[in-house]
């Protein structure tokens, strides 16, 4: 007999798979589909052009807005379109996953939308401000793990034991689809596009983003990781799936050191260039944006900003377009940057 599909099955990365995860590459025609589910639930977010970043850098630069969605981050597009598949016997049950905070504040608002129950494991140190945005959305909070892989691994064995659907932090390909949908506002906004710039952590990122603005447009997508966990860059450049073994950034929304094989497939195919930058550029440009533009954005979003010095002659004159991701700052890192701007 096969196996059960709620069963562990061999996995092509070092975290955990079940036999409901499809790790079928989703196509630009699933994201135009994913596109569809979202239209009832949420809002086309603001494309904006940067006055300041735009004369500073001698080109066009717009900043994507998703730090309006319900829940504050782009995360709330995937999971939606995940929640709106799922199964009736896991609707039941419930859904379970690991977070630093947003997929988990999104999880638990979807779950809302879908009439199911979500529990978030969250690893030690996550800021109270993103405990408390996961509950009072309806999400039960476990607090487990020194670090998001960890609370990952802590979310698998729940979901083998108790049944619940585990929602994978990057092998779910309507996840990927949904977030996407951002690249398709993207193209149709600012057909004319040059360059995407987006943060990367597990990946659905860029290989949303690369299935659909760098689909249908002639804009190269490029991603930026944190140094100090850049298992995606190294994945990215070689193809080899191997985890880090310590996640410890400030950007803690991209902390994966877990590099995972969907996303990754995709990236290696769609995503035309990588960088990293360190963890002094990432704070800078937290602050310097709230400075400039009163943004009060992740480290999360800030690798893209900090990348652009390093671009400046790349992207002299070109339409440019940067995402702001998030918008949940844990309160002791808004004092950190925002003290004396």
């Amino acid at each position: 007999m096969p196996p059960s599909p709620h069963h562990r099955v061999e996995s092509p990365d070092a975290s955990t798979i079940f036999g409901y995860h499809d790790l079928t590459p989703p196509t630009t025609a699933d994201v135009y589909r994913a596109r569809r589910v979202l239209s009832d639930r949420l809002p086309r977010t603001p494309l904006v052009k940067s006055e300041w970043l735009s004369n500073e850098y001698d080109a066009k630069i717009h900043l994507k807005r998703e730090d309006t969605l319900p829940t504050g981050s782009f995360k709330i597009r995937g999971i939606t379109c995940l929640l709106a598949g799922l199964d009736e016997e896991f609707r039941q049950q419930g859904v379970v996953t690991a977070s630093t905070g947003n997929y988990g504040r999104a999880l638990s608002q979807a779950a809302r939308w879908f009439d199911t129950d979500a529990i978030v494991a969250v690893p030690e140190g996550t800021g109270q401000n993103r405990i408390d945005g996961i509950e009072r959305l309806g999400g039960r909070v476990e607090v487990v793990g020194a670090d998001y892989d960890d609370a990952a691994e802590w979310a698998a064995d729940l979901a083998a034991e108790k049944g619940y659907r585990y929602v994978h932090p990057g092998n779910e390909r309507r996840v990927i689809a949904g977030t996407g949908t951002a690249g398709l506002e993207i193209a149709e906004a600012l057909p004319e596009v040059d360059v995407v710039l987006g943060p990367i952590g597990a990946g659905s990122i860029g290989a949303g983003y690369g299935l659909s603005v760098g689909r249908i447009t002639d804009a190269d997508v490029i991603g930026v990781q944190a140094a100090n966990v850049d298992a995606a860059y190294q994945a990215w450049q070689s193809g080899d799936l191997t985890p880090q073994e310590e996640a410890d950034t400030f950007a803690d929304g991209i902390a994966a050191r877990v590099p995972y094989a969907l996303p990754m497939e995709l990236m290696r195919e769609h995503v035309d260039e990588m960088y990293t930058v360190s963890e002094a550029a990432i704070i800078e440009s937290v602050a310097t944006v709230f400075r400039e533009e009163r943004i009060l954005m992740e480290g999360a979003c800030a690798p893209p900003f900090a990348i652009l010095e390093t671009l400046r002659d790349e992207i002299n004159g070109e339409t440019v377009v940067i995402p702001v991701t998030g918008r949940n700052l844990p309160g002791s890192k808004v004092e950190h940057v925002v003290t004396d701007v």
